[in-house]
C-alpha cells in the first residue's frame, strides 16, 4: 500500500494503518468522556467554589470537544478498515478526516492550557474530586498531544516532499525520464536519499569516532540501503503483512510436500564422506567458533556459573606473557576462551581482540586433539561489526584458477583480507607450523566470522591446499556462484533450521502477495494469533494466488515513486555502483550441511527435540524462511547444542535446564 499523501507530502504510513492507533485513542477518549460526564452529572449545580463558574464552563466545553474528537476517530477507524491492501479506493476520504482530526488538536491544546491555569489560580475552595478531575484531564491531554507529536516524527518521511515541476511532467513521468532532465531528476532524488540515510547512520552510530574509515562505511551503507528502497513505495506495515502471509504460505507448502533438494551425500566429492564424521568435526570446531566471542557469550551460555568461573581469572597477569592484542585489559576474553576450548596458555599462537570496521577479532591456536592449526574468527558482537555486516555491496575477489566472475560481500571480504595479511605478513602461520609442521590448517567462525572464514579459506587455499573451513550460519549473500563452486572442495557451511542469516541473500528478501482480498488489520490480527498460538495455516486463509512464480517475486519491486520502468532508470542501474552490485546473485559458501528438527514445528518448552542432518543445495536457501525460530536458530549456543545432541549420547530439550532420560537423534 503506498504511503498516504497529506499536507502536501508523503508519509511513512498508509491509509489503512490507522485502525489500531485510532481504536486505541478512541478507547481512551471514550473512557475520558464517560468520566467527565459522570463528574459533571454528580456535581451539577454544586460548583459553588471561587472558580466554580469557570469549572462548569470548562467541563461543558470539554465534553463537547471530546464528543467531536470521538466522532472523528470513529470515522477514521471505520474508513481505514474499508477496502483491501490493493484496493484503497474506499479509503479516499482518509486525508480529509486526518485534516479534521488535526484541526481538533488546536482547541484541545488551548483547553489543556486553560485547565492548567485554572488549577493553579482558581481552584481554591473547590472539592478535591473536581480539582483532581481537571488535573487528570490536563495531564491526559498533554500525554496524548505529546504522543501524537512523537508519532508524527516516527512516520515523517524526509524524502516525502513532492518534487517541484509542472503537472504534465508528473503525468508523463515515464516518457520524460527518457530525457536528460529525467535522468537528472532521478539522480538528484537518489543523492538526497543517500544523504538522508547517511545522516541516519551517523545519528545511530554517534558513539563511534567520525573518522575517514567510518565515514566511508556510512556512505557505502547509505548508498546500498537507499538504492534498495528507492524502487518501492512501501510503509512498515506492508512488510509486516508480507511476512505474516509468507509464513502461513510457507507452512502450508511445507505440510503438503516432502523435503526436497536433499542430497544423500556430500555434493563435492565422488566419494561420499561419512556424515557422522563431519558432524563430529563440526561440533568440535563450533566450540572454537563460539569461544571467539569471548566472555559475553560464555556468560550467556553459562548464566549460573559463567561469571563465577571467570571472576577468579580475569585479573591475572599470565595473559600479558602472550601475544594478545587489544581490547582485553582484564583478561576476561582470554580466560573465557581457555574455559570454552579446554586449551592451555601455551597452545595459543596469537590472540587479537582488536576491533574496527573491517577488522574483527580472531585467534590462532594449536588444536592437538585434531592435529590442526586452528584460526577462529569472531562473529558480530559490536556496532563496528554490524557496520561490517551492513557493508553488503559487492567487491571483486579474483582467485587464481577460478573461472567465472569472482566477487563477494565487501565488508567480509575486507575483513578476510585484514586477517590474511596478519597471518602471512606477520608470520603467525609460519610460527604455528614451525611448532607443529605436520598439522593441517582449519578455519572456523560463526555468522560474520563464518562468512569471513570462508573468504579467508579461499584466499589461503593456494598456499595451504589441505586446509578445511567450517562456517557456521554464514550469510547467504556472501559470494558469487564461481567462488561458491570452488569452495565446495574445502568449505562446509552448517545451517540450523530456519536461520535467517543464510536465507538472507540475493533475490526475494521479503514478499507481499498482491492478490490479498482481506483488509490489512484482519491480516495482522490473524498473523499475530498464528505466531503466538499456532494452529493449522489453512485456518488462516491468505486468499492469494498460489502460483509458484508469485513466491519468487521480491516484495521490493522494480517500480519507483518517480518512474516505472524507464530505460533511463535501467541505464543508471547498470552502472558499476555499489547499489547495482548489491543486486548480483550471491550464494552460501561450500557444501551445505542443514540441521533441521523432526516433528511438528511448534512444541512445548520441555518436549524432546529430534534433529536430522542432511546435505543440501544452495538453491534451497534462495528466500527468507519465516519462523518464530528464525533468530533463535542463528544463535551460536543453539547451533552448538544441536550439534552436541547428534554427536553425544545425551538428551536435549528446548529448555536447556530441563532434564530427560531418553535420546532421539536422526542423521
Amino acid at each position: 500500500m503506498p504511503g498516504m499523501i497529506a499536507f502536501g507530502r508523503r508519509w511513512g504510513i498508509a491509509s489503512d494503518d490507522l485502525v489500531f492507533s485510532g481504536s486505541f485513542e478512541l478507547f481512551v477518549r471514550v473512557l475520558w468522556w464517560i468520566g467527565t460526564l459522570a463528574l459533571y452529572t454528580l456535581h451539577k449545580g454544586k460548583f459553588d467554589c471561587s472558580g466554580g463558574r469557570v469549572l462548569h464552563s470548562y467541563l461543558v466545553v470539554l465534553l463537547v470537544l471530546l464528543a467531536f474528537i470521538i466522532l472523528s476517530l470513529c470515522a477514521i477507524v471505520y474508513v481505514s478498515a474499508q477496502g483491501t491492501i490493493t484496493n484503497p479506493g474506499p479509503r479516499r476520504s482518509i486525508p480529509v478526516l486526518v485534516y479534521v482530526r488535526a484541526m481538533l488538536y488546536v482547541p484541545e491544546l488551548i483547553w489543556a492550557i486553560l485547565g492548567a491555569i485554572w488549577v493553579s489560580d482558581d481552584s481554591r475552595g473547590c472539592e478535591p474530586a473536581e480539582v483532581g478531575a481537571v488535573i487528570a484531564a490536563v495531564v491526559a491531554s498533554w500525554i496524548l498531544l505529546l504522543s501524537t507529536g512523537v508519532g508524527v516524527l516516527f512516520v515523517f518521511d524526509p524524502l516525502g516532499s513532492r518534487l517541484p515541476g509542472p503537472p504534465s511532467q508528473e503525468q508523463l513521468g515515464v516518457r520524460d525520464l527518457e530525457s536528460s532532465e529525467g535522468s537528472q531528476l532521478l539522480s538528484t532524488a537518489r543523492s538526497v536519499a543517500v544523504r538522508v540515510w547517511e545522516s541516519r547512520l551517523r545519528l545511530l552510530c554517534c558513539c563511534l569516532p567520525q573518522d575517514e574509515s567510518h565515514r566511508a562505511a556510512f556512505s557505502s551503507i547509505a548508498q546500498l540501503v537507499s538504492g534498495f528502497f528507492s524502487d518501492t513505495d512501501l510503509v512498515p506495515s506492508d512488510i509486516a503483512v508480507g511476512l505474516a502471509l509468507l509464513h502461513q504460505e510457507q507452512d502450508k507448502k511445507e505440510q503438503c510436500r516432502d523435503p526436497d533438494e536433499v542430497l544423500p551425500h556430500s555434493p563435492s566429492s565422488p566419494i561420499a564422506e561419512d556424515l557422522e564424521a563431519e558432524l563430529e568435526k563440526a561440533a568440535h570446531c563450533m566450540q572454537f567458533a563460539i569461544a571467539a566471542y569471548g566472555w559475553p557469550m560464555y556468560v550467556y551460555s553459562n548464566p549460573l556459573t559463567g561469571a563465577c568461573k571467570l571472576s577468579g581469572d580475569c585479573c591475572k597477569t599470565q595473559s600479558a606473557e602472550y601475544d594478545i592484542v587489544g581490547g582485553d585489559n582484564m583478561g576476561c576474553h582470554f580466560s573465557s576462551i581457555l574455559h570454552s576450548t579446554g586449551l592451555q596458555y601455551r597452545d595459543f599462537i596469537y590472540v587479537s581482540f582488536h576491533n574496527q570496521i573491517y577488522e574483527i577479532p580472531f585467534f590462532v591456536a594449536l588444536d592437538h586433539k585434531r592435529e590442526a592449526v586452528l584460526v577462529a574468527i569472531r562473529g558480530t558482537l559490536s556496532l563496528r561489526d554490524l557496520l561490517t555486516d551492513l557493508s553488503a555491496d559487492c567487491e571483486n575477489l579474483p582467485v587464481e584458477g577460478v573461472s567465472g566472475t569472482c566477487y563477494a560481500h565487501k565488508g567480509m571480504s575486507q575483513a578476510a583480507g585484514y586477517i590474511y595479511k596478519k597471518l602471512l605478513n606477520d608470520g603467525i602461520l609460519n610460527q604455528a607450523f614451525t611448532i607443529a609442521p605436520e598439522y593441517k590448517l582449519v578455519i572456523t567462525g560463526h555468522s560474520l566470522g563464518g562468512g569471513t572464514a570462508s573468504l579467508l579459506a579461499i584466499l589461503l587455499r593456494s598456499s595451504f591446499p589441505s586446509l578445511q573451513c567450517y562456517a557456521f550460519s554464514p550469510p547467504g549473500g556472501l559470494m558469487s556462484k564461481a567462488l561458491a563452486e570452488y569452495s565446495k572442495d574445502f568449505v562446509v557451511s552448517v545451517v540450523l533450521g530456519k536461520d535467517l542469516n543464510p536465507n538472507f541473500g540475493e533475490g526475494p528478501l521479503l514478499f507481499l502477495m498482491t492478490s490479498v482480498s482481506l483488509p490489512q488489520y484482519r491480516i495482522l490480527l490473524q498473523g499475530c494469533w498464528y505466531e503466538l498460538f499456532g494452529g493449522d495455516p489453512d485456518d488462516f486463509p491468505t486468499e492469494m494466488d498460489r502460483r509458484e512464480e508469485e513466491l519468487s517475486q521480491p516484495l521490493l519491486g522494480e517500480e519507483t515513486l518517480l518512474i516505472r520502468g524507464s530505460s533511463s532508470y535501467h541505464s543508471l542501474a547498470s552502472e558499476d555502483s555499489p547499489v547495482h552490485c548489491a543486486h548480483l546473485p550471491l550464494y552460501l559458501p561450500g557444501r551445505i550441511l542443514h540441521i533441521t528438527e523432526d516433528g511438528p514445528s511448534r512444541r512445548s518448552c520441555f518436549s524432546q527435540v529430534r534433529y536430522r542432518a542432511e546435505w543440501s543445495s544452495e538453491t534451497a536457501f534462495r528466500s527468507v524462511l519465516i519462523s518464530p525460530r528464525m533468530i533463535a536458530d542463528h544463535m551460536p549456543d543453539a547451533v552448538l547444542r544441536s550439534l552436541h545432541s547428534m554427536t553425544q549420547d545425551r538428551p536435549f530439550n528446548l529448555c536447556p535446564s530441563s532434564l530427560s532420560n531418553s535420546h532421539l537423534n536422526v542423521i
